[in-house]
């Protein structure tokens, strides 16, 4: 019925028809599309960054648009998508080409925000680049290094490689070897150890530190000390705990053993036997023995 109204109108009453049709279906894929985003962003709120969230929301939002009004409003006014495909297939060819790394950071970004492998302001080391997160973009992320150089890497290598995140955990270990002599008490300085551990504000109660005689080394008895320390403060921790359990054993008497090596002389060694020799023979003359052995 519809049809063959249309086929009484004239042209200019069924151009007239079409322009409205296209302006209705256009405010319907703008409200659908809104309608999206809102959800998404009910959605992944909790789970995003917010300026991230706004960048993904704001390219799904037009994304929706430019796909729907490609499919349903150009039809109505009488273009065809395939045509429109034929005409822009060599130039969406060398376009493609050339913009194929950013399609794939893009996507990466998008999958980096979903996942949130990684967040602003973790410590990471992506690509033996430490440092740590200021920015995720949908084609790049940025880190700023210890020593405060910034660096952008693509998403898709962010993606695709391996990510330390140091800060992922709430909790992160750290761990000391201390050397002390053999002549000083392992028991007690295990003792000082744990005291100076317990004492400091940093270290976690659980789980539970731990001291212990883990080998005899050539030069010191090792005690293996073991604990952990929230993430955001382990730095913190583990660069001034070890001063302080040295200072502590020194001040109780043990010190920390460094390497060290007897040299036994051969001149000595045949003088000492010789004196030996002699006492017990009756002589108290070592020169006649030296005599005696030149003969």
């Amino acid at each position: 019925m519809i049809s063959s109204i249309m086929s009484h109108l004239p042209e200019s009453g069924l151009l007239i028809i079409k322009f409205f049709t296209s302006i209705f279906a256009l405010i319907l894929i703008i409200i659908a599309s809104k309608a999206i985003t809102i959800y998404l962003r009910r959605l992944l709120k909790e789970r995003v960054e917010k300026g991230s969230l706004d960048v993904l929301l704001k390219f799904t939002y037009y994304t929706l648009i430019g796909i729907a009004f490609f499919l349903f409003v150009l039809p109505t006014l009488g273009v065809l998508p395939s045509s429109l495909l034929v005409a822009g297939g060599i130039f969406g060819f060398v376009i493609g080409f050339a913009s194929q790394s950013i399609v794939g950071n893009l996507i990466s970004g998008i999958f980096l925000i979903i996942e949130r492998p990684i967040e602003i302001g973790n410590q990471v080391n992506i690509e033996q680049n430490s440092g740590i997160v200021t920015d995720i973009n949908l084609i790049s992320t940025i880190i700023r290094t210890y020593d405060g150089l910034y660096i952008r890497i693509p998403n898709e290598k962010v993606f695709t490689n391996t990510i330390t995140n140091f800060v992922a955990n709430v909790a992160r270990r750290f761990e000391y070897v201390v050397g002390i002599r053999y002549s000083d008490d392992a028991d007690r300085a295990i003792k000082i150890i744990n005291d100076v551990v317990e004492e400091n504000p940093f270290v976690l109660k659980n789980p539970k530190p731990m001291a212990f005689v883990d080998n005899l080394g050539d030069n010191s008895v090792n005690i293996f000390v073991r604990m952990w320390a929230p993430a955001t403060d382990w730095f913190d921790a583990k660069t001034t705990l070890l001063w302080k359990i040295k200072v502590a054993l020194q001040n109780d008497g043990i010190e920390i053993a460094f390497p060290q090596r007897t040299l036994w002389f051969q001149n000595e060694l045949r003088t000492g036997a010789i004196k030996k020799m002699g006492n017990n023979e009756g002589f108290n003359d070592t020169e006649n023995l030296f005599d005696q052995e030149k003969i």
